[in-house]
């Protein structure tokens, strides 16, 4: 818990750069109003009104509402969701407490927590005379969890979002900067450019910039800081790998690397890259990608989650399970992420599937006496990150439609394998046989790896006689048998890039 009195600027004689240019802290030299600032201190200044600012991360959300606070409300105490002594204190809120309370990272806070601070501000908003204030801080749709508990807040809240900054803003940021330092950054330009509307990086830059030009403190005279941006970028990007390259390639490979696999959480970290706001509705993206689709939609209930709980990536990574937003912690893995080659960074983490343009990795072909195996089948290989074609998983693209023209490029070009098992029925049945029509042709050329059941014999006649393939029994322990399967066709989904 941090309890936050008014800024004393003029105390502070002579500027230090770390005063100036913060990387750490809140700024007071270089301090900026940002766009939604006016409404801020309105909303703040009104009595009974919960505030909550949301916003991409580095944009200056806590800084603007503690300033706000300070030039309306003096004091306030600030609690943050990563603490768990704060938790406590935001848990023991209904207790009894005034003044002005800033909840930061609201967005960390389960469930339960959120439900009670929507109650607990709906009957502030309501009662007279109110001596509470509650403050909420958080990334883009930090207060959707409030509404959707308690839909009535509506009007008893004042929803303030913070944008990315315009140019102009930036360039007052560094500005002021020079003005407190005495110096000029030539690089001020590229900085702006390459900000990406964030004050933190802005802030970053002018500290890299001043600090290799041997600027501490303020100068006696104007000094030229003459230091390149395309300098400065090697500086970031070097301090930036060893900080974050451990983390993107830990969540590039997911809780279970595959290297042939479909990368799900490789797609998603490169589409964080084009997203203005360092957010990503990944359900919403998914739909822009019908090549990943099937994999990335197969992580957004467990695997994500599990995956942005990991200590290390927890820290810089955040993942709504109900929004189905990922946020970006830091502004500076942003700034890494986006100078990141992505081919080369797919190479380096032991991807050699990101790039196909194959809908599935693997086709199942068999008849319905034989999908209790099949089904398994289908779900180990989709545990190793295989995207695979399960007639079940398609029957609402497949309703109204001309089964057989629906069914045909599948089987002969939008699969890496047909997996064909063949059971006893597999030869009289109407479907089996389109389906074999549409593969035929890529049997001779390795495509087709068959799953042939222990009571299916062959024929003299059989024209698949001398293909390899493997087997498995129809009345053992199914899962062993998929299992068995499963990981010898992932060895050659492996083996052949």
């Amino acid at each position: 818990m941090t309890k936050l009195i008014p800024n004393r600027q003029s105390e502070i004689m002579e500027p230090k750069l770390h005063q100036v240019f913060t990387i750490t802290g809140k700024p007071t030299y270089t301090f900026v109003h940002p766009g939604s600032y006016n409404r801020l201190r309105n909303a703040l200044q009104t009595p009974g009104l919960g505030v909550v600012v949301e916003g991409p991360s580095g944009i200056g959300k806590t800084t603007a509402v503690t300033k706000a606070i300070e030039e309306t409300r003096g004091e306030s105490t600030l609690l943050n969701a990563r603490d768990e002594s704060d938790r406590e204190a935001i848990r023991r809120l209904p207790e009894g407490v005034s003044g002005t309370v800033v909840i930061d990272e609201f967005h960390r806070l389960d469930k339960d927590q959120k439900d009670v601070l929507a109650n607990l501000m709906k009957i502030e908003a309501d009662r007279d005379g109110s001596n509470l204030k509650i403050v909420i801080v958080g990334i883009n749709d930090a207060g959707r969890s409030l509404i959707d508990s308690s839909p009535d807040l509506t009007y008893r809240v004042e929803f303030i979002r913070f944008g990315m900054e315009p140019d102009e803003k930036i360039d007052e940021l560094i500005r002021k900067g020079e003005s407190a330092l005495n110096v000029d950054i030539r690089s001020r330009r590229s900085i702006i450019e390459n900000a990406q509307g964030s004050f933190y990086i802005a802030q970053t830059l002018c500290n890299y910039a001043c600090a290799e030009s041997g600027i501490l403190e303020k100068s006696d005279s104007v000094r030229e800081i003459t230091v390149s941006y395309k300098e400065l970028e090697e500086i970031a990007l070097e301090k930036n790998r060893r900080t974050f390259g451990g983390v993107a390639r830990e969540f590039a490979r997911g809780p279970k690397f595959r290297r042939a696999g479909r990368a799900p959480y490789f797609h998603i970290l490169k589409w964080m890259t084009e997203s203005p706001s360092w957010n990503l509705n990944v359900a919403e993206e998914v739909k822009k990608h019908p090549k990943e689709k099937l994999s990335v939609s197969g992580v957004l209930e467990k695997g994500l989650v599990s995956l942005c709980e990991k200590k290390g990536i927890a820290k810089y990574l955040h993942y709504d399970k109900d929004t189905r937003v990922l946020s970006l912690e830091d502004p500076m893995l942003g700034y890494y992420l986006k100078s990141i080659e992505w081919k080369k960074f797919a190479d380096d983490v032991g991807f050699t599937n990101v790039d196909r343009d194959k809908k599935f990795d693997v086709a199942l072909t068999f008849a319905g006496e034989d999908r209790s195996f099949v089904e398994k089948l289908k779900k180990c290989l989709e545990s190793q990150g295989y995207s695979v074609f399960y007639d079940f998983d398609h029957q609402h693209d497949i309703l109204g439609q001309d089964v057989e023209e629906y069914l045909k490029p599948i089987y002969s070009k939008e699969c890496r394998y047909v997996v064909a098992v063949i059971g006893e029925m597999y030869g009289r049945k109407q479907w089996t046989e389109l389906e074999y029509q549409n593969y035929r042709d890529r049997i001779g050329v390795g495509e087709v790896l068959f799953v042939r059941s222990m009571k299916f014999h062959y024929s003299f006649t059989d024209e698949t006689s001398g293909i390899g393939s493997l087997t498995y029994d129809p009345d053992g322990d199914l899962g062993k048998e998929a299992r068995r399967v499963a990981k010898v066709i992932s060895k050659r989904l492996e083996n052949s890039q």
